[in-house]
């Protein structure tokens, strides 16, 4: 399809919006090991792709605490177990934005885009995120999977956005850092920005996107120059 049809642009959260390092800093602080952060965050993603494959689902919100529970159990800690797995998710809730989100976001709504998230995390986690930012305004939606049938990258979960906001799938915009969410919105029919900010290879394995940008200010850059 001709990208000038894009109408609604759908952001993933975390990590995509979300700066996810500073989670590193709060398990070093509980005498964990920095790297334990994103093996945590990986094994959440893997056990809510795998309920939903089962077809079942789970909020993000407790697959996060038994996951802290689990990876940490074996770990000496300097506080309780219960203190510790408080600090850690506290942290997650209250992550900055990357560098490139806020200009990226309002040159993409000034471009005459309609914007709304759509996360496998709560609404709650992206609007405390959104506003502290200080771009809520520039959503018109916050969509979370807890509402629909389905984590992506299940199609139902793509297709809750669209019927949320009344746009075809064909004229969605989804932009992620995560190839696996970028691969299910394709499949599902969308348009796809890959957001690589860390220039990694995509996956061979994966639906390549339609668009590949190093942040989402080049992003919307790239669009206006397309005539999106």
């Amino acid at each position: 399809m001709a990208l000038g049809a894009i109408s609604l642009v759908a952001f993933d959260v975390n990590g995509t919006l979300s700066d996810m390092s500073a989670m590193t800093d709060r398990f070093a602080e509980l005498n964990a090991p920095p790297e334990m952060a994103e093996l945590w965050f990986a094994q959440v993603l893997r056990d809510g792709f795998a309920l939903t494959a089962a077809g079942s689902k789970e909020r993000f919100s407790v697959l996060a605490e038994d996951g802290l529970r689990r990876v940490l159990g074996d770990v000496e800690l300097n506080r309780p177990i219960d203190h510790a797995v408080r600090y850690a998710l506290d942290g997650f809730s209250s992550l900055g934005v990357h560098p490139d989100v806020v200009e990226g976001v309002r040159a993409l709504r000034a471009g005459g885009l309609r914007l709304v998230t759509l996360t496998n995390g709560s609404v709650e986690v992206a609007e405390r995120l959104l506003t502290t930012a200080g771009i809520r305004a520039e959503f018109e939606m916050l969509l979370s999977v807890d509402d629909a049938d389905a984590w992506k990258p299940a199609r139902s979960a793509y297709a809750y956005a669209a019927k949320q906001s009344g746009v075809p799938l064909g004229q969605t915009l989804l932009v992620a850092v995560h190839p696996w969410d970028i691969d299910g919105a394709a499949r599902a029919g969308m348009v796809t920005a890959w957001v690589n900010r860390a220039g990694a290879e995509y996956p061979s394995y994966f639906v390549r996107p339609t668009i590949t940008a190093a942040s989402l200010v080049t992003l919307a850059a790239e669009l206006r120059g397309l005539g999106t």
